[in-house]
């Protein structure tokens, strides 16, 4: 069973930027499509960001495109997620899981981490 530990969040003003990783264990992730989530205060998870597992295409929701960008390195079994011009909207915590990618992103592993706490200030 694949372990997911998300890191990298943290307390921003808008404006700046952070790096977020999420590391497998237990297992590779290598052959899976990877993808990034997001759970704003109050509301459910949502889908954010996918990769292919190459690494070769990525994919974002509308309200994340060219803010976002996702990556991973396969040797380190490891996905990313540079977050640039964070907006308090961006507030949220911010999870990885491997996806569905050719039809509704939706997680592949029914564990999920423990996420990384993302809080933009105005």
């Amino acid at each position: 069973q694949v372990q997911l530990v998300e890191s990298g969040g943290g307390s921003v003003q808008a404006g700046e930027s952070l790096q977020l990783s999420c590391v497998a264990s237990g297992g590779s992730i290598r052959n899976y499509p990877m993808g990034w989530f997001r759970q704003p205060p109050g509301k459910q998870r949502e889908w954010i960001a996918a990769i292919s597992w190459s690494g070769g295409s990525t994919y974002y929701e509308d309200s994340v495109q060219g803010r976002f960008t996702i990556s991973r390195d396969n040797d380190k079994n490891t996905v990313y997620l540079q977050i640039n011009s964070l907006k308090p909207e961006d507030t949220a915590v911010y999870y990885c899981n491997a996806v569905h990618l050719y039809t509704d992103y939706s997680p592949v592993f029914d564990d999920w981490g423990q996420g990384t706490q993302v809080t933009v200030s105005s």
